[in-house]
């Protein structure tokens, strides 16, 4: 009996209890650890900026309570959820549906990092990795566990959250960003994307998009390229006009406010605002434009009156009214790069010209692929288009910024107008051969000149001879080399070199032939005029 408890006793020593609780394979309690601090971190970062614009504004309009309230609404902003000013001249309440692109990336990162650390289940890997819906879970609820409260305070504030895009936008942003952190933590595995390329796509378009080792494809190369490519020329395109209305920009940052503190939180504002912007002149560009209200349309053709707008630095950059100029057909040129860049990609990829040998692709297949290529540029042109506008108020102001669908088409058809030809020719100049002419092509794989050895040489221009050599230029029989037998395999003194022309010397020590000796040395006591046997063969 008393072996049998001392065999069933489990340690209970702080060693052995440390030992277990480590080897023990974390589960929920860690996402949702993750989840909540992520949230913290994201509403500490803005509260303290809004405290501190608070204290160092000379006419702060609320208390501490105030800017605690607005700090939650713009934490919801920053999620893509729409928010409400009850407090307006006319009494009406208007909506704010423009969220700063660049607030949205603090959150994204937060939770990418919280999703990831709580799959690992540990401090440097050692801990097994957590099940990924676990980990997802975990850092899920976490997440809105802290921002339920966060929402239910601000909304007797100046800035109420909208119930219905609240309840939307903040899980849809934390699940995406939680989950693509399970999915780094497990080392990006392609089966999760193949399940969902494959309910999109068919086999072949999808093998494209994804490669067939798990990483990205050539359309999805091409498409990252030329996705970032359209608002970095779109963030160039700002930064020229707003250069070339320099004096309306400074005007309108020195009438919005007064006061060091006031133009400090413009300046911020236009920061958080200028990928908005980079994507708003990306759509100018691509020809669609954007809205500056109802009916007030900006395009590189066109520019009509735009409506009586807010003195915003931003706004400045907005060309003039009137029929456009070559300065503005000019705009153009971004959507032409970003189909060249696409297509570039594309027909470097359907050469394959890298190290990996690989059949080249067909004309059809290099058209389509730029095809897929154009559609992907536009599905994530779309999205951005949609998440950078949206109302700032009410009748005129109820719609501002680009369409995403007029977006989107006008990618569509600049992208592969432009990436379609540009394969093709790329596909074909690397594909031509060196020298450009037919008798300069690299010789096949069956060519003497791929095969390496000391004696496959390029041979030289050789005179025509004879079927059957004079009777006098044969040898004699005996003279004539005979024939060497096989080489056994269980031979120890076999020579890897076994050509006839590899002359054979005897070895006096061991009284064996030896093949690899020194040209022109030979064993003075072997006997002369013994002939020595075939290469490989024993004595």
């Amino acid at each position: 009996m008393a072996d049998v408890t001392q065999k069933t006793a489990r340690p209970t020593t702080p060693a052995a209890l440390l030992t277990r609780l480590r080897d023990r394979s974390p589960g929920l309690a860690p996402g949702l650890l993750g989840g909540a601090l992520a949230a913290g971190l994201g509403l500490a970062a803005l509260t303290v900026l809004v405290i501190l614009l608070w204290i160092s504004s000379p006419y702060p309009d609320s208390g501490p309570g105030g800017a605690l309230r607005i700090a939650a609404a713009l934490w919801l902003l920053a999620h893509g959820a729409e928010l409400v000013r009850a407090d307006t001249l006319f009494g009406v309440p208007a909506p704010v549906g423009v969220p700063p692109l660049l607030l949205l990336a603090l959150p994204v990162w937060l939770l990418h990092r919280a999703a990831r650390d709580a799959a690992e289940g540990g401090v440097g890997g050692e801990a097994p990795l957590v099940p990924g819906r676990t980990a997802w879970a975990g850092v899920l609820l976490g997440y809105l566990a802290v921002g339920v409260p966060a929402a239910l305070s601000c909304a007797g504030g100046a800035l109420r959250p909208a119930w219905q895009g609240a309840a939307v936008c903040v899980p849809l942003v934390a699940g995406l960003a939680a989950g693509a952190g399970v999915w780094t933590a497990y080392g990006r595995p392609s089966g999760p994307l193949e399940r969902v390329l494959g309910a999109v796509l068919p086999r072949r378009a999808r093998h494209l998009v994804l490669g067939p080792d798990g990483r990205p494809g050539v359309v999805a190369r091409a498409a990252a390229a030329g996705v970032t490519v359209v608002p970095s020329r779109g963030a160039l395109l700002l930064a020229v006009s707003l250069g070339r209305h320099g004096g309306e920009t400074r005007q309108a940052f020195l009438r919005l406010t007064e006061g060091w503190s006031g133009w400090l939180a413009v300046l911020l504002l236009c920061v958080a605002l200028a990928p908005n912007a980079a994507v708003w002149a990306a759509a100018y560009a691509l020809g669609p434009g954007f809205l500056l209200g109802t009916g007030a349309r900006v395009t590189p053709l066109f520019s009509p009156p735009a409506p009586p707008l807010p003195p915003f630095p931003l706004l400045a950059a907005v060309p003039d009214p009137g029929a456009g100029t070559a300065p503005n057909w000019a705009a153009a040129a971004l959507p032409v790069a970003a189909g060249l860049v696409a297509g570039w990609f594309v027909g470097r990829g359907a050469a394959r010209s890298g190290r990996a040998p690989a059949p080249a692709w067909s004309p059809g297949r290099t058209a389509g692929a730029a095809g897929l290529t154009a559609l992907l540029c536009a599905a994530l042109l779309s999205v951005l288009a949609a998440l950078a506008g949206g109302p700032l108020g009410v009748a005129a102001l109820s719609r501002f910024g680009p369409v995403w669908w007029e977006v989107g088409a006008a990618a569509l058809a600049w992208l592969t107008l432009v990436a379609v030809p540009t394969s093709l020719a790329v596909r074909a100049w690397r594909r031509r051969p060196p020298g450009g002419g037919a008798g300069d092509r690299p010789p096949g794989p069956a060519s003497p000149q791929n095969r390496r050895g000391p004696g496959n040489r390029i041979p030289g221009p050789v005179a025509p001879r004879s079927r059957r050599a004079p009777e006098e230029a044969r040898p004699a029989p005996s003279a004539r080399r005979r024939p060497a037998p096989p080489l056994p395999r269980d031979d120890p003194y076999a020579s890897p070199r076994t050509r006839d022309s590899t002359p054979a010397f005897r070895d006096s020590a061991s009284g064996r032939w030896d093949w690899d000796m020194p040209f022109g040395v030979r064993d003075a006591s072997a006997d002369p005029g013994e002939e020595p046997p075939a290469p490989g063969a024993r004595e």
